[in-house]
């Protein structure tokens, strides 16, 4: 795949501070206090995609692996009747969330203020149950994830201290639907687990003058349908024909890929949400469709260099006409 970019210079907007809550710290200088949420980047081939969450596991440290099932433990979300089994009924200690309700820097905790030792843990893994779905107009179509759960890094945990930790869907990238395979199956890749004191949020708009310039599609009738998408990529002074596209064979795989909607009035905006502190580059194009199991060619109209703060800071990367 080629990749090209009009390298045409764009500002980086003001930034904006957004407060995260989270727990207070440990009273126990041995052990600290510990919250996992889940949040998402929206795709667009699906009106919903609901997950089934059955345990999360903390493992290492001594500890052995520390299981906190949903709906048994009283720091987990509670259970819901979401997820069902092959004959229907509902599958016990489970949740469903839409992830497509958990956009931008929204998310939605699923183990709050849990007290452990504090350390070193090898690895954090959020355990799925059957019962998962993706909803496309009146069909529900079986959604599968490897092995049942997804694996993350480990993290350390300070004494006396807090941890809020978010697991980042990014969709367009995680969600796949591979031909001759029943249903969809969601992929590590895309999948990323952040500290949320580390992260921030990027928010921005692209101009209607500059999207009927390059013929994009604008005042769609349909709002949830992207007009153009973009590409988040880390650092800066990038080469563009390293730049490769969901699944795609360059040098440089996306950070974080989300679509730019019309609000129905006016602008065209888009968001992505719990981006880890650094130097980014944003690229925007009319196209809106890139398949994560093919190298498609994508066609870059602007860039625009950004920093990325920490504690929840939002930068704004607004792309102009003039």
């Amino acid at each position: 795949m080629l990749t090209k970019m009009k390298l045409v210079p764009y500002l980086t907007a003001v930034t904006a501070a957004l407060t995260l809550a989270g727990c207070g710290s440990s009273d126990d200088p041995d052990t600290a206090v510990f919250s996992l949420a889940v949040s998402d980047a929206p795709v667009d081939s699906a009106d919903a995609v609901w997950a089934c969450f059955s345990a999360i596991e903390l493992i290492g440290n001594e500890q052995g692996t520390q299981v906190f099932t949903i709906g048994e433990d009283s720091n987990t979300i509670a259970s819901n009747d979401v997820c069902k089994d092959s004959n229907g009924a509902t599958i016990p200690n489970t949740h469903g969330l839409d992830l497509l309700t958990f956009t931008g820097s929204d998310s939605e905790t699923i183990l709050n203020g849990v007290e452990v030792a504090a350390g070193v843990y090898s690895q954090i893994r959020l355990v799925m149950a059957a019962g998962s779905f993706v909803q496309v107009g009146d069909q529900q179509i079986p959604l599968s994830v490897p092995s049942n759960e997804l694996k993350f890094d480990g993290v350390t945990l300070s004494a006396g201290g807090q941890a809020n930790y978010t697991v980042e869907f990014d969709l367009r990238q995680a969600l796949v639907d591979p031909v001759g395979q029943a249903g969809y199956f969601l992929k590590p890749r895309g999948v990323r687990l952040v500290d949320n004191a580390m992260i921030g949020h990027i928010e921005g708009s692209i101009a209607e003058a500059l999207l009927i310039s390059n013929q994009c599609t604008v005042a769609p009738t349909d709002v949830g349908v992207p007009v153009a998408s973009v590409y988040v990529y880390p650092g800066h002074g990038l080469d563009a024909t390293t730049l490769a596209d969901i699944g795609g064979s360059e040098t440089l795989e996306p950070y974080a890929v989300t679509g730019v909607y019309y609000d129905n009035v006016s602008a065209y905006d888009f968001a992505i949400g719990f981006v880890d502190q650094g130097d980014y580059t944003a690229a925007w194009t009319c196209q809106i469709d890139d398949d994560p199991e093919a190298d498609d060619v994508i066609e870059f109209i602007g860039s625009s260099e950004i920093q990325v703060g920490a504690d929840g800071s939002v930068v704004r990367v607004d792309f102009s006409a003039g």
